[in-house]
């Protein structure tokens, strides 16, 4: 009977949980563990005594977080090649209970800026701007005054700011767009291609030296066209693709017979892609096998 009580109370948070969590972390599978830490924590807690069970679980989530971030920034200092987040198709499960200006957003931009926050930085702005959590919970959570907290949260958001786009492109741009530039690669058609890339466009490919992927971003549109189609013409003849939504982004998910091998999401900004940004590491696709 303790544990349905204890299911009860904490299964309406999970959602806005694993979002904190993979905001936090730029991982699914992170995120999950440290979700299932803060459950076994709120088992084993006096929840008598838990006067609002949504605050006692994102201050404890937070936390285990901020603990994870350590490690992982260290892992990260040695990563071979660009570092992207773990690919999501379906970004409603990481939405929080509140409405915000950022609680749909988990574009690889936003995720990229917050990786160049400090943690308590990441953790201050999150908590506040996009959980709407009060600067005297928050100051509790990270072990600052609220003020601290403040200034925190108002240092990340001046960062953020610049990496947020500030026209977000229609859903009927977002497709026409995707679709020259498919119907372009398998043409094998540069020009068409260059011409639906923007000319400052940047592609990130994360393969994190366990599959082939470009060590240092790509820079130009010219120069990410030929790349393109040069991979192209090396692909696997049983390659397949789909559309899908990745990170709240136009994308295409790639894979042969029994396994999705790259992911690739689009930043689309005045009619033409802007950034590209491919997950090929195995490690970060497991969950989008079926």
């Amino acid at each position: 009977m303790q544990a349905d009580e204890a299911a009860a109370s904490f299964e309406p948070h999970r959602g806005a949980l694993r979002g904190l969590a993979y905001r936090m972390l730029g991982s699914l599978a992170e995120a999950e563990d440290a979700v299932q830490d803060a459950w076994l924590r709120w088992q084993a807690a006096d929840r008598s005594a838990v006067r609002q069970p949504r605050a006692f679980l994102i201050r404890t989530v937070a936390r285990l977080c901020l603990d994870r971030l350590k490690a992982a920034q260290a892992q990260r200092e040695t990563y071979v090649g660009p570092w992207l987040p773990e690919p999501v198709l379906d970004d409603e499960v990481l939405t929080p209970e509140v409405a915000s200006e950022l609680a749909d957003d988990v574009s690889y931009a936003l995720m990229l800026a917050l990786e160049r926050l400090s943690p308590l930085e990441r953790a201050a702005f999150l908590l506040h701007d996009v959980f709407d959590v009060e600067f005297g919970e928050i100051a509790e959570t990270l072990g600052r005054t609220p003020a601290a907290c403040r200034q925190l949260a108002a240092r990340a958001r001046e960062h953020l700011r610049a990496a947020r786009p500030r026209f977000r492109p229609s859903a009927q741009e977002r497709s026409r767009v995707l679709q020259a530039f498919v119907g372009a690669v398998a043409r094998g058609d540069l020009a068409s291609l260059t011409e639906v890339l923007a000319a400052d466009a940047v592609l990130y490919a994360d393969g994190g030296g366990k599959t082939a992927a470009a060590r240092r971003p790509i820079a130009g549109g010219a120069r990410i066209a030929e790349f393109l189609l040069a991979v192209q013409r090396r692909a696997p003849r049983d390659l397949r693709f789909r559309p899908a939504a990745i990170n709240g982004l136009p994308g295409l998910v790639l894979s042969v017979p029994g396994r999705v091998i790259q992911t690739m999401a689009f930043e689309v900004r005045e009619g033409r892609i802007a950034a590209i940004y491919v997950v090929r590491n195995p490690d970060k696709l497991k969950h989008l096998d079926s």
